[in-house]
């Protein structure tokens, strides 16, 4: 049996919220079961209970989107009780995870129809205590924020491999030579590019308001990004001190992406699933690949991903019109680029990228194809890719055709 075509028929997400910010006072299966209902909304020639599957990504897992937050939010948003749902983890690639994961399942016939996404509320992660091994004597337990980065990490992993992300992403500016003035004006461009494409409507088609409930009187809309800066500068940026290295460090706030809450999902068919929908796809998807690396060059996993991806799919980086990539770092993705010498930069991430948007971890990875899908629909055809690099040294990358 030939596989089956999958359409990306629509794709939502949630603004983005700071941490701590406008989304701080709604829980994370809440956030999923909001880009759930609002895509099934646009659809309403869809019966929901012809949903097959709803597939999630979360990179935490701590919180109160444990238990399964595939499931609870597709509960909460309404689906018939019959609709399942199963939550994967590929930590910073989850909801691209997600997507895979879905579309294949629709490719093998396994399912007509699938949700596919994620969600991270970075605000409202809790901090766990881990508990002792033996009950007595009662010794020194460390309470760790589960917010991002290790924790409860095995003595047998080599310490190399468990520096900080913005480590990471120092080594990488030393490897590529990427200098601190070059990664300022990147993480500014993202600021500019962000700026530019909200106040052209350009997010009006993927973006779900969202009502926050308020301690009195009723609830405030959230509409838009929280972290884009439309009036960031060269010197502001340039004042920030380094985050990993005090002395001699690129790595700022300024130049790395914030710590963020939200929530994305797609909407997948085949083509009989695309016929009760009743609408035309915006995409098509058509391979992906994913690959590993050296944990303490994170950053510079998308590189062997895209490669491989596009090789899947028969084609070459002069025949991507948009590369929606994630900007963990500004490092991360200049080095990546240097990677690429055959890659043009000027259709990367064109309405701006995490740095500027923000990077809710189990989310992104859904924003990133829906993005590539909404652009490939304006455009009227094309071809791009959604990658991600992930912690613990792994990339993930999906190519899309329309």
């Amino acid at each position: 049996m030939s596989p089956r075509d999958v359409y990306v028929v629509d794709a939502v997400r949630t603004p983005v919220g700071k941490y701590g910010g406008g989304l701080a006072a709604v829980r994370p299966d809440d956030l999923a079961a909001h880009v759930v209902r609002s895509l099934l909304d646009r659809s309403p020639g869809l019966d929901p209970a012809r949903v097959d599957d709803v597939f999630l990504g979360n990179a935490n897992g701590a919180g109160e989107e444990n238990r399964n937050v595939a499931r609870m939010a597709g509960l909460l948003a309404g689906l018939p009780v019959t609709v399942p749902g199963v939550t994967v983890n590929r930590l910073c690639a989850s909801g691209l995870e997600a997507v895979v994961q879905a579309s294949r399942a629709i490719a093998l016939g396994d399912a007509s129809i699938a949700v596919a996404g994620g969600v991270e509320s970075m605000t409202r992660a809790p901090y766990v205590l881990p508990k002792n091994d033996r009950p007595f004597p009662a010794g020194h337990t460390e309470l760790c924020s589960s917010t991002l980065g290790w924790r409860m990490v095995n003595p047998a992993m080599p310490p190399q491999w468990t520096v900080p992300l913005g480590e990471s992403a120092e080594l990488i500016a030393e490897k590529h030579g990427i200098s601190r003035e070059k990664q300022d004006a990147y993480a500014l461009n993202s600021h500019e590019k962000a700026t530019t494409a909200w106040k052209d409507g350009l997010y009006d088609a993927e973006v779900a308001p969202v009502p926050v409930p308020q301690r009195k009187g009723d609830p405030v809309l959230l509409a838009r990004d929280e972290c884009v800066r439309e009036n960031a500068s060269p010197q502001a940026i340039a004042r920030l001190k380094p985050s990993f290295r005090p002395a001699g460090g690129t790595v700022t706030a300024g130049n790395a992406s914030p710590l963020n809450d939200g929530a994305a999902a797609l909407l997948l068919t085949d083509d009989e699933g695309l016929r009760a929908t009743g609408r035309e796809p915006l995409a098509r998807v058509t391979t992906c690949a994913v690959t590993a690396i050296d944990p303490q060059y994170f950053g510079l996993g998308p590189v062997e991903a895209v490669n491989r991806a596009l090789a899947k799919a028969g084609r070459a980086f002069a025949d991507l019109d948009v590369i929606e990539l994630n900007e963990a770092f500004a490092a991360q993705v200049l080095g990546c680029v240097a990677e690429w010498p055959e890659f043009d930069p000027a259709i990367l991430n064109p309405r701006g990228g995490a740095i500027a948007i923000g990077h809710p971890l189990g989310a992104s990875g859904a924003r990133l194809a829906g993005a590539v899908a909404h652009q490939l629909a304006a455009a009227g055809s094309g071809l791009g890719v959604a990658a991600l690099c992930i912690g613990v040294g792994q990339g993930l990358a999906v190519v899309l055709e329309r």
